[in-house]
C-alpha cells in the first residue's frame, strides 16, 4: 500500500510538472522556472532550439524530441546552475540529419548533468554533445551515435597552415574553456561514415579546394604541392580543449568506435582511465601544452596511426608546456587492423612521442611510461612499438620500464628507450 501511494504521488508530481499539459516543451519551461520538466514517452518535433536557463531547471523522461530544423540546435542550455537532461532521446529527421548546429550545446554553467541522453543522427563538425565555458559539470552514460558528415576544413585564416580540403568531420563529446568536467561511462559510435576508398574517390577527401598565396609556416614544401592531406578523417569521439584554459578533466569508462580521433586533449591535468578506444585511426593525443595527464588502464584497439601520442603543438610556449605525465597500465592491440589502414600503411607506431610542430615548441619532457603491452598477433602492421621525434627539441626526461612491447618490422623503438 506504501509502494502503491508513492507510486500515485510520483505519478501526479509528473503530471503536473509534464511538458503535455502546455503548448509545447518550450512553453512548459518558460511557465515553470527552475524546475524540472517531464517528458512522457513519444515524439516531440520541434523546429526552433529548446532554451534552458536559470537554476535547477532541465527536462527527464523517455520521450524523443525531433529537430526538423537543420540550422538550430536541438537543446541549448545557458548561464543554467544545477540543471539536468536525463533520459531523453535527441535525434533529426531524414534530409535534415547533417546539420553546423549541436545536439545539445551549453554554454557558461555550473554543476549541470547530462545523463543518460542518447543523441543519434546530429551530424555536424560541431560536438554532438557540447559544452563551453563551464565548471564542475557531468556528462554520463550517454549515447552519441552517428555524429559525423562530409564537410570542409578551412585553415586559411591560420598562417601556419593556410589551406582548406575536403574531409568528414564530427565529434561525439566536446568540452572547451571548461574546468573540472567529468565524462564518465559514455558510448560514442560511428557507423555511418566508413573510411573506405571508395568514400574518399566519391567525395575527393583529402584534396585541397583552396590555399593561401604564401606557404603555412609548419607546412612542408611537398604538401603544398601536392595539395593532398591524408588527414581527411577529422574530428574526435571526446575532445578537451582550450590550451591554459580548459583544465581539471575526468574521462573515465567510455566507449569510443569508429572515431577519427578517439580522444584528444589540448588541456592541463586531466585522468584518461578505464576507457575502450577501438577502430579509431588515432587513439589518443594530448598536445598543445597537455601538463600533467594520467594515462592509465585503457584498452586501444584496431588503431591505424598511433594508439598513444604525445607531443608539443601550436599552441605550446614556455608557459604552456607539454608533460609531467604518466602513461601506466595500457593495453594496444590489433594495431594496424582498423578501417583506416589502408590511408596510412605499416610505416606508423603503437607509442608517439615527437617533436612539436614549430622549432620555438618546448619540447616534450618528464613522461613515466610503466607496465605498458603492445600486443600483435601475427605479422606486425608498424614499424617501431615506439617511435621518439629527434633533433634539438627532442622529447626530454623520458622514462620507459616494465613494459611489454612486441617489436615490429623494425624492432622495439627507433632509439634506445631510457629507464
Amino acid at each position: 500500500m506504501r509502494h502503491l501511494l508513492a507510486f500515485l504521488l510520483l505519478t501526479n508530481a509528473h503530471a503536473e510538472l509534464s511538458v503535455t499539459a502546455h503548448p509545447s516543451i518550450q512553453a512548459a519551461l518558460d511557465a515553470n522556472p527552475n524546475r524540472m520538466m517531464f517528458v512522457p514517452a513519444g515524439d516531440y518535433p520541434i523546429t526552433e532550439k529548446i532554451r534552458i536557463r536559470g537554476e535547477r531547471s532541465g527536462l527527464f523522461g523517455p520521450g524523443r524530441i525531433i529537430q526538423q530544423s537543420a540550422d538550430q540546435p536541438i537543446i541549448e542550455i545557458e548561464n543554467a546552475s544545477g540543471a539536468e537532461i536525463r533520459d531523453l532521446t535527441l535525434t533529426r529527421p531524414d534530409g535534415k540529419m547533417e546539420t553546423r548546429h549541436e545536439g545539445i550545446l551549453a554554454i557558461k554553467c555550473r554543476d549541470l548533468v547530462i545523463e543518460n541522453v542518447r543523441v543519434i543522427d546530429n551530424r555536424s563538425p560541431a560536438g554532438a554533445i557540447t559544452l563551453r565555458e563551464s565548471q564542475n559539470c557531468r556528462i554520463s552514460h550517454c549515447l552519441v551515435r552517428n555524429y559525423m558528415r562530409l564537410s570542409v576544413d578551412d585553415r586559411t585564416a591560420n598562417k601556419d597552415l593556410g589551406y582548406a580540403f575536403n574531409c568528414t568531420d564530427g565529434t561525439g563529446i566536446s568540452v572547451s574553456y571548461s574546468t573540472g568536467t567529468l565524462i564518465e561511462g559514455n558510448r560514442v559510435i560511428e557507423d555511418h561514415m566508413v573510411p573506405t576508398p571508395e568514400l574518399k574517390a566519391k567525395h575527393k577527401l583529402g584534396d585541397w579546394i583552396k590555399k593561401n598565396a604564401e606557404k603555412g609556416s609548419i607546412v612542408n614544401q611537398a604538401t603544398w604541392d601536392l595539395g593532398y592531406t591524408d588527414a581527411w578523417q577529422q574530428g574526435s569521439g571526446i575532445i578537451a580543449t582550450a590550451p591554459m584554459v580548459s583544465d581539471l578533466t575526468r574521462i573515465l569508462g567510455n566507449h569510443i568506435e569508429n572515431a577519427a580521433q578517439g580522444i584528444d586533449l589540448h588541456s592541463d591535468h586531466v585522468i584518461v582511465s578505464n576507457n575502450i578506444v577501438v577502430n579509431s585511426f588515432m587513439g589518443m593525443k594530448a598536445m598543445h601544452g597537455s601538463r600533467n595527464v594520467i594515462i592509465t588502464g585503457n584498452q586501444f584497439v584496431k588503431n591505424s596511426l598511433w594508439a598513444i601520442g604525445l607531443m608539443p603543438g601550436a599552441a605550446a610556449n614556455a608557459e604552456n608546456a607539454d608533460g609531467g605525465s604518466i602513461i601506466a597500465n595500457n593495453i594496444i592491440s590489433d594495431f594496424g587492423h582498423g578501417d583506416a589502414h589502408w590511408i596510412w600503411g605499416n610505416e606508423r607506431s603503437p607509442f608517439k612521442f615527437d617533436t612539436g610542430q614549430q622549432p620555438d615548441d618546448p619540447p616534450l619532457a618528464d613522461v613515466i611510461v610503466q607496465g605498458n603491452v603492445v600486443h600483435a598477433i601475427g605479422k606486425p602492421r608498424y614499424k617501431y612499438a615506439v617511435i621518439i621525434g629527434g633533433g634539438p627539441n627532442t622529447p626530454r626526461g623520458m622514462h620507459f620500464s616494465n613494459n611489454l612491447l612486441h617489436p615490429g618490422t623494425q624492432g622495439i623503438a627507433n632509439t634506445d628507450l631510457p629507464p
